[in-house]
Formats: structure tokens, sequence, C-alpha cells
């Protein structure tokens, strides 16, 4: 059935496409491309469907639908993110580089944040926030999920995060609230919600959030703004705003980025339709990503990458600049309860010494970082953290589980940082042991095992187990567990 698309629309639209309209109008009959990422953290070899790569994401392809790769065990391990291909792009134009402080300003569900993690390599420090409670526990959950050690997520105002993380991060990625013009064809709610009042509403909010976003930028540092839309008032003329009240600030040519080179080859996967040439000056025209739905598999899709002048700071310096200008702003809180003095650890190094073999060291900004208790929760808060006094954070680094009475429980996020050789006990299920496993039934281990397993599912983690007498109960997290994993349709 055809798309029935909101008139101001296409009486707005169809001169910016101009003899590219009826092709344009043509993409909403045909099928919408699926794809997903991989997952570094996860050493899944193969997955049992077949993929075709996104040219625009190392880790990126495009998947059948009907093989349902969200219905799969592995999905719940975290060996991929179903991600849709054109938003793909985004961190790949940010191309952040290990090591380095990024944020995701704008982050749920968490797409770009964990394609973010994964070009980081645990080296640095992801600041994933969102505004909407809900919505931010979603993103923490895939944070989890994915297995991120060096993340935290928080739940504040753009306004807030820019008072406490001044000049403070390498590279921002704004993927900002807009009109959804670009998600039509994949979401009829966009359409309904979708008015020229709303177009400008939304301009309105990404011009405060690129304000806050400059704010949090450090000399030197990239910011990547984004939207899922084709309107020029937020794309073009958003940048065009921007430039203009931000003299330190030069519009990178995509083509002559990490992005550019990958799809360099590819004709046509890009670019200015012939309606939009002449309405903004070349040096815009020419820099920013537009992806259209007419020219590749994906949806429409803009972005463009802005360079602060300057020399980047010491990420020293800028930890204690942003805890000093924090502290100062609201210094009745500058002591936290979990700062007052060092955590008894007693009872994590044993569990460590008797159930695990890893220090953390494959990622630098945990084996470097500290713990800290908040009531009886243990983190381990990655190295580059400033004071996080006066924010509301939902995952605060690493959780590595819970002081109980003369016992560690270890939570299911540090199981997720861990492949099957970090634990003294991993179980590698089968298929129909991994279903009983996510909703939450007991399965089988070895006889002479006791105490805490990983269990894992080809090669990937799926949370923990404790052994005892041959059986393995199950510890997966209660609100996770979704019955009827063992149906055959989700093979």
């Amino acid at each position: 059935m055809p798309k029935i698309l909101p008139p101001d629309f296409l009486r707005e639209r169809q001169p910016l496409l101009g003899s590219e309209w009826e092709a344009f109008l043509q993409s909403y009959d045909t099928p919408r491309a699926y794809g997903l990422r991989r997952n570094p953290f996860q050493d899944c070899k193969t997955l049992p469907f077949p993929l075709e790569p996104v040219p625009w994401a190392a880790d990126g392809y495009y998947f059948r639908p009907g093989d349902r790769p969200g219905r799969h065990p592995l999905h719940e391990a975290g060996a991929y993110y179903i991600q849709e291909p054109s938003a793909m792009s985004v961190v790949s134009l940010l191309d952040p580089q290990p090591g380095e402080l990024v944020c995701d300003l704008c982050a749920a569900p968490g797409g770009k944040s964990t394609h973010i993690a994964a070009l980081l390599h645990g080296d640095g420090l992801l600041v994933s926030n969102e505004i909407f409670p809900n919505r931010a526990r979603i993103l923490s959950q895939n944070i989890e999920r994915m297995g991120i050690p060096n993340a935290l997520v928080c739940n504040e105002s753009t306004e807030n995060m820019a008072s406490h993380f001044p000049m403070f991060f390498h590279r921002i990625v704004v993927d900002a609230p807009c009109s959804g013009e670009g998600m039509f064809r994949k979401d009829d709610t966009a359409i309904h919600e979708w008015s020229l009042d709303n177009v400008a509403l939304c301009a309105d909010r990404q011009k405060m959030i690129l304000e806050h976003a400059d704010q949090m930028l450090q000399p030197g540092g990239v910011l990547v703004y984004s939207t899922c839309t084709f309107a020029p008032e937020e794309d073009e003329a958003m940048i065009q705003w921007f430039l203009e009240t931000h003299p330190d600030y030069t519009l990178t040519d995509w083509h002559k980025t990490s992005l550019g080179r990958q799809v360099a080859g590819i004709p046509e996967c890009a670019g200015l339709s012939d309606g939009l040439a002449g309405i903004f000056s070349d040096e815009i025209s020419s820099k920013v990503l537009r992806l259209w739905p007419h020219k590749l598999r994906g949806e429409g899709h803009f972005a463009a990458r802005l360079q602060k002048s300057g020399t980047p700071l010491p990420v020293s310096l800028l930890c204690d600049a942003a805890a000093g200008t924090k502290n100062s702003s609201k210094g009745k809180k500058k002591k936290g309860k979990q700062n007052k003095k060092k955590p008894e650890l007693t009872d994590f190094t044993e569990f460590k010494d008797t159930y695990l073999n890893t220090s953390f060291s494959p990622y630098p900004a945990l084996a470097g970082g500290r713990m800290e208790l908040f009531g009886d929760e243990l983190y381990l808060i990655p190295a580059p953290v400033p004071s996080l006094a006066g924010l509301k954070v939902l995952r605060t680094g690493l959780h590595l589980g819970t002081r109980k009475k003369n016992r560690f429980e270890p939570a299911h996020a540090l199981a997720k940082t861990l492949v099957p050789t970090d634990a003294q006990q991993s179980l590698d299920c089968s298929y129909e042991d991994a279903c009983r496993y996510l909703q939450g039934e007991t399965i089988s281990c070895p006889d002479t095992w006791k105490g805490w397993t990983l269990v894992c599912y080809e090669g990937c983690t799926l949370g923990w187990g404790k052994a005892r007498n041959g059986l393995l109960k199950n510890h997966y997290p209660k609100g996770l567990r979704i019955q009827g994993w063992n149906d055959p349709e989700k093979k």
C-alpha cells in the first residue's frame, strides 16, 4: 500500500528534489533496508544468517528481515546491534580514536553510542546522555548488553551537561531530535506527527543543543551534527547559522574524511539533489552529507562535521577543570559519600581471585580506573572521569557487583564485559540451553563445578550462573527474561 504523505511535506519538499522528485516518491513504495553492526567486544566468529556489508560502516551489514536477528540468543548476548544502515554513517564521520573523551549528547536508544564505543576499543571515555528517563533506561540497557566497559550514562538536560563538562570532550555527536522526515518509509508514526510547526520547533531546539555542545567541546575538537530529516531549516540552514554565530569553527568536507574514503567509487550514494543546488553556498552544500532513500539502501539522513579551532588540552587537565568547575558551582555537593574514603575491597578481591582470570588490562580506561562504592554497589569508574557530583547518572562506569553479608555477588554488567577465557569457569551452551537460560531456567553443567560460572553461547557472553551438583542456577536478570526463546521459529 503506497504511503500517504502529508500535503505540506509534498509541497515543501518537491522543489528540493527537482528532477529527482518522482524517483524519491517511488522509493516509498519499495522495501526498506535492514542493518546491524557487529560488536567487537564479543568474539562471535560467524552469524547464522547471511550478511552483506554496509559501505559506510566497517562493522555494518545488511540482513534479510525474514532472518529476524533481533529474536536470536546472539542478539541478547550483544553480538550485534540492530541499526538503520544510513544512521551508521554518523559515527563513521565522527571517526573517534582510542583514548579520546567522546560525548553522545542525545543518545537514546544507543545506536550511535555503541558504535562510538566499538571504535574506542575500551580506551578513553564515552559519556552518553538522554534527557528523557524512560529512553535513558533503554540506552543504559543497550550499553550493558553490548558489554561496553568505559561508558557513563547520564539522564540530564544538555544545559546541565554543559555546565558539568566545560570544554571537556575531544569529539561530540549531536544526533538532534528532529522532524523525522527521513524515517517516513519505516515509521508511520513519524508521518502522523509531522507538521511545519514541528519543523520550526525542532530547529529552535537544535540551536539550543548546539550552543551547549559548543560549550562542552575542547579547542581543536570535532562536532558532528546529524538529523534524520530532509528539512533544510534543520539541516543546511542550521549549519549556516552555526558557522555564522561561531566563527571559530570550520566545516569539513565529508568526502575528505575516513567516511568519504569508505564510500569512494560508489556512484550517487549520497550528495546534493539538483533542487537544493544554489539555495545554500557552495561551501555548505558541497561539504555536508545527505543520504537519500532513492539513491542507496537506507533511509534519509543528514550529517555535517565541524572542526573547532585551537589546540587540544591534556586529558588530566580537562578532568581537573571539569571537576573544579562543578565543585565551585555546587560546593555543598563536592564531597559525595562515595568519595570520603576508599572502599573495602576484600570481598571483591576474593571473588576475583577465585573466579576470574582478568585484570581488565585489555581496556586501558578500566586498568587505570578507580573503584567506588555507592551504598553496597561497587563500580569501576574509568580513569578519565571527573567528579560526578550533581549529575543524574544511570550508569557510573562498570557495575562490578553488590556487597552482601559475607559474600560478593557479581553484576550482570560485569559478565557482559568478559569473554569466556576471562572466567575460571565458562560454559558454552547449545542453542537450546541458551534459550532456556534466557528464559530464567536452570541448565546442566559438569558435576565437579562449583560457584560462579560465565554462561556463553557461540563464544559470546549471556550472563552468570552458579554451579552446584551438576546444575547451573540461573542469575540472568529477571527484568531481561523473555519467555518463548525455545520456539523453533526463532532459530
